[in-house]
């Protein structure tokens, strides 16, 4: 029952659905509380200390968002990873997506809303593999990896791509199983840079979308973002997402929130800090701002509002039928 944070009674619907007995289910603990110690096994086995304290933490996503340093609605977390997300805290429970619950926060009592693109910033390493090579010889060469080398794309392309448009669902949701991936606009002044400038700002179109769902069922607004996941190492993918939320963009000192999340939390289990939102006001170091353009902002929130939310209403009928005729994604049963 993730609107209780406790396993669901015997009359909610999860148990319902799923009978499980309830012996058989784990103690639940709040992030910061004791699971244990190192025992002289573990110790003998791993290196680590007999007796060290292991503490609860949260869920990859929890631990990422509070170490980004999102507390409440006023700030959401991007996560430009492999799935990208985007999330905040909130302290009532909603749902931006029917049925899709809002898992319980680091912070006690909160929980953090979050929206998915399933195969987020993967999309990176797909273009990388497909049309990239010559990028990937050049970072050998040059001992870089070769994301870094993509940033030349979007720098030599403006904002728009030239009028192509991506509709960033390599993989369905769950909330659109029927949806596809698609790239409209191609005309004979398009190049392999103006489709990866397409891809990463159809990924913040997607990402944007779901931040909107986000402030509508949860009645807030949000005022600034903050960012992690490997693609943010990119200057230019952030200030891109920057330019597209138009909102002020954060960066930290590391892309791997999810591990200086937990260790927010352990920080205040074991006292360090008096609490979990202390450890976050003292552990969190932003880096790096990026502000939104205005003149590039003007452009998405064009193409954004007249193009990319229409698309999907427009193709739909169309990925059913080239589903019936070659049969991908296969029909299972």
């Amino acid at each position: 029952d993730y609107r209780r944070q406790e396993w669901a009674r015997p009359e909610h619907l999860s148990a319902r659905l799923f009978p499980v007995e309830s012996e058989r289910l784990p103690r639940l603990l709040r992030p910061g509380e004791t699971l244990g110690h190192i025992t002289a096994k573990a110790a003998e086995e791993t290196g680590l200390p007999e007796g060290l304290p292991v503490i609860a933490a949260g869920s990859d996503k929890g631990c990422e968002t509070i170490g980004m340093g999102v507390i409440d609605c006023s700030m959401a977390a991007l996560s430009f990873g492999t799935t990208a997300t985007v999330q905040t805290t909130s302290r009532r429970y909603f749902e931006p997506i029917s049925f899709m619950p809002a898992y319980p926060a680091l912070i006690p009592g909160a929980f953090n809303p979050e929206v998915e693109i399933f195969r987020g910033y993967w999309m990176i390493t797909w273009f990388k593999n497909q049309f990239a090579y010559q990028e990937v010889l050049e970072a050998q060469r040059r001992n870089l990896p070769p994301e870094l080398m993509l940033d030349e794309l979007l720098k030599s392309t403006p904002p728009g791509a030239m009028g192509l448009v991506m509709q960033p669902y390599w993989s369905p949701g769950l909330d659109n199983p029927n949806a596809k991936g698609a790239l409209i606009g191609f005309g004979d002044v398009h190049t392999r840079a103006h489709v990866y400038r397409a891809l990463i700002e159809g990924l913040a179109f997607g990402l944007l979308e779901g931040l909107e769902a986000i402030e509508r069922k949860g009645r807030c607004r949000v005022e600034r973002l903050t960012v992690s996941g490997g693609a943010s190492q990119s200057d230019e993918i952030c200030q891109i997402a920057a330019d597209v939320f138009n909102r002020p963009l954060l960066r930290g000192r590391t892309h791997e929130t999810s591990g200086l999340g937990a260790a927010m939390a352990t920080a205040a289990g074991l006292g360090f800090h008096p609490s979990v939102e202390a450890a976050i006001s003292a552990m969190k170091v932003y880096q790096h701002e990026f502000r939104p353009r205005q003149q590039a902002s003007a452009v998405y929130r064009e193409l954004y509002e007249r193009v990319y939310r229409r698309m999907d209403r427009a193709l739909g009928p169309l990925y059913r039928e080239t589903r019936e005729i070659v049969n991908y994604p296969a029909r299972r049963g």
